[in-house]
């Protein structure tokens, strides 16, 4: 986490200095696709992680004349979610909460040389927007979708996405990344009475997806 930060800090530098000249006309595109590892703070607690899959189009568009910095929006179709456990009738219960959305990253990426092989980092917003959520196995009643919907996810989601990267040639890369959440997942959830009754100062909080991504992407000529 601290190289991420480090190296986050050294990009964000690197922009404020860069001299910016978005050149539309030398747009190049790509696909990504990879798995990411997701779970909601302050929802359901305890709370385990999902595992899923990203993947979809972008776009990356110079922004100097160097050939190292760039915009890069993309599209993606995005799985997300927990997974909650509860012990009921002397047994553990588990409760799997998929949201599935169309998410819009858009990166501000600087590679850290000129050399065609090198390695990047990148930093932006994320927007999420909810297509599809499914509750499986609800372990309370108004924790599903049903009886009030405490357990529906907000229609919108905004995070913002941090990550470093290896360019094989400028075409192949390779990307970690660590997606904050910054809106709130289960805006109704903290009114939900059986919050109030466990006692938990954190079922009043902002219930926020966090996400760690792994992508591999293709960029053609």
């Amino acid at each position: 986490m601290k190289k991420l930060m480090l190296c986050t800090s050294l990009l964000v530098s690197a922009l404020s200095f860069a001299q910016f000249n978005v050149q539309f006309d030398a747009t190049r595109f790509g696909l990504v696709a990879g798995a990411n590892y997701s779970g909601v703070r302050n929802a359901h607690n305890p709370s385990g992680k999902r595992l899923g899959f990203q993947g979809g189009l972008l776009a990356i568009i110079p922004t100097d004349y160097d050939n190292q910095f760039y915009l890069q929006p993309q599209v993606e179709y995005y799985q997300s979610g927990e997974t909650s456990y509860s012990k009921k009738e002397g047994g553990n219960k588990s409760t799997k909460y998929y949201n599935n959305y169309i998410s819009v990253p858009i990166f501000f990426k600087g590679y850290f040389s000129e050399n065609e092989t090198e390695f990047f980092g990148q930093l932006g917003p994320r927007f999420n927007f909810l297509i599809h959520q499914r509750v499986e196995n609800p372990s309370r009643i108004g924790y599903g979708l049903g009886d009030g919907g405490f357990g529906k996810a907000n229609s919108f989601n905004f995070a913002i996405a941090a990550g470093v990267g290896f360019s094989y040639k400028r075409k192949w890369e390779i990307t970690l990344n660590y997606d904050l959440g910054l809106s709130n997942t289960y805006p109704k959830l903290k009114y939900y009475e059986v919050d109030a009754r466990t006692g938990d100062p954190n079922s009043v909080k902002k219930k926020s997806e966090q996400a760690v991504t792994a992508t591999l992407s293709y960029i053609f000529d």
